[in-house]
């Protein structure tokens, strides 16, 4: 194991197990694997999903495939999360790397693509001889942590059965799914089979933000990206998102962006 601050690795072995040293472990596992075992409990059937672990954790994660990688490994210091950029983050005054629980963070499918190039590029710098190198992975960790703790994605203990918990993460799992349909919360608390207000109470509980407020996100995530990324025309667009117009979509991007959908695509 080198000695910098920071380390990245892909998983590939059979069996990772816990190196030596007192580092925090941030195992993202994005494709499924036979089983993540933490301090003598083993958890199976896990996939897209960030574990953060602390130095005194013992861990082996056990792959079928060696061919196929199925995510990153990434080790960190002490010293680096103390440095100021870092400490600051809400991510740590929660205290996320904590000897009491093993923290799990589920990545919905958009923050999963950013958090892929924040680690690949990550990795790259570890590995470079450019100047001021160190600022930029600081940088970069900063991000990397701010996706995690981000009101989209939702902050889960693997040892607890809070029901609102389930709750809210089923409700995200179902606007990543049908964002394209449903717009309104009362959709989905139908597929929930639960009425609008209590939805509303467990994602304000668990998010500290609104139902509606996780579907305007993410529809403005999707929009931003598909008008920066595609070629798609903005009427094509419009009703891919699931607007019942062009002159709708222009209103909703603006009401809550300040920029329309042609000046958001030429800038």
């Amino acid at each position: 194991m080198k000695t910098h601050p920071v380390n990245i690795s892909r998983i590939v072995k059979k069996r990772t197990t816990k190196p030596k040293g007192s580092f925090y472990t941030v195992c993202w596992i994005q494709d499924e694997i036979k089983y993540i075992e933490i301090d003598k409990i083993i958890y199976e059937n896990v996939s897209n999903a960030i574990f953060f672990l602390d130095p005194i954790n013992e861990w082996t994660i056990s792959i079928e495939n060696t061919a196929l990688s199925p995510g990153y490994i990434m080790y960190l210091s002490k010293e680096i999360l103390n440095e100021p950029l870092l400490s600051k983050l809400h991510i740590n005054e929660v205290r996320l790397f904590n000897s009491g629980e093993i923290p799990k963070i589920n990545l919905s499918p958009g923050i999963a693509k950013r958090t892929q190039a924040i680690l690949e590029m990550l990795d790259e710098l570890i590995a470079s001889s450019l100047n001021s190198k160190e600022s930029a992975i600081l940088s970069l960790l900063n991000t990397f942590f701010v996706y995690c703790d981000g009101q989209c994605n939702i902050k889960s203990i693997i040892t607890s059965n809070n029901s609102k918990s389930n709750i809210v993460y089923k409700f995200k799992k179902l606007v990543d799914k049908n964002l394209s349909k449903f717009h309104q919360v009362n959709d989905y608390a139908n597929l929930l089979n639960i009425s609008s207000k209590y939805l509303n109470e467990c994602v304000k509980e668990i998010l500290h933000v609104s139902a509606k407020d996780i579907i305007t996100e993410q529809l403005l995530m999707q929009s931003r990206h598909a008008l920066k990324f595609s070629g798609r025309s903005i009427k094509e667009i419009s009703f891919e998102l699931g607007f019942s117009s062009p002159d709708y979509f222009n209103y909703f991007v603006k009401s809550h962006t300040g920029n329309t959908p042609s000046a958001i695509r030429k800038s």
